[in-house]
């Protein structure tokens, strides 16, 4: 009998503009579910770039949060795993849901662009799953995070964060290449990296329903390259 394949999925917190996206993150779970594969939430134990206040959308002065207890509002109480204790070698394929904390928790690319740096646990966690040959799929604006990423290891893949002339300018600063995608529905597949990546909410109207096909997509894709 074969074994159940276990997929690591990295969340940046809980809201979409300064952490998680929710949808895209229960739309991940929900898929790797649907194919019956095992998964495990994790996050830095560590504080946000800053909170946003979702009905206005501007930052809250002084306010501070946590990504791991965060990001356990959508992981559970208690089954969201502290990065730290996170070890790579115990998963077959890593997800990657996208939203601002993406950006700007894992990474500075929400401020600094191509010349933004990654955390370094999260670099480190990132960059396990492509030295060993493991399936990523990466959502949303986490496909910059990947490009940072395989920046750092001196690799270069194709990859997509929807359309746009300043993405794909700042990919090429990262030796990536950027793959223009018409709807959240496409996924885009580099084979010799084994990433897989979909637009989702970088198309500002999409529907979640497209949203759904893109991310259902990228698991699949991702589970067939599981070795």
């Amino acid at each position: 009998m074969a074994r159940t394949p276990k997929a690591a999925v990295l969340l940046a917190g809980c809201g979409h503009l300064d952490g998680a996206e929710i949808r895209e993150a229960v739309l991940t779970l929900l898929a790797l579910d649907q194919h019956g594969v095992d998964f495990q939430c994790i996050a830095p134990d560590a504080p946000q770039h800053h909170v946003v206040d979702h009905r206005t959308g501007q930052p809250v002065p002084g306010a501070g949060r946590n990504i791991l207890e965060e990001a356990s509002r959508i992981a559970r109480v208690g089954q969201c795993l502290d990065l730290a204790a996170a070890d790579p070698a115990a998963y077959d394929l890593l997800l990657l849901p996208g939203g601002y904390g993406v950006a700007k928790n894992h990474c500075g690319f929400a401020f600094k662009g191509a010349d933004a740096e990654v955390r370094p646990d999260v670099a480190t966690f990132v960059k396990a799953f492509f030295t060993a040959g493991k399936p990523v799929g990466a959502i949303c604006i986490s496909p910059a995070l990947v490009a940072l990423c395989l920046a750092g290891q001196g690799k270069s893949g194709v990859l997509t964060l929807g359309a746009g002339q300043g993405i794909a300018e700042a990919m090429a600063r990262l030796g990536q290449r950027h793959q223009s995608v018409p709807s959240a529905r496409e996924v885009v597949i580099d084979e010799d990296l084994r990433l897989v990546t979909t637009a989702a909410y970088m198309f500002d109207d999409a529907r979640l329903s497209e949203v759904w096909v893109g991310i259902e997509r990228c698991v699949a894709e991702c589970l067939r390259r599981v070795r």
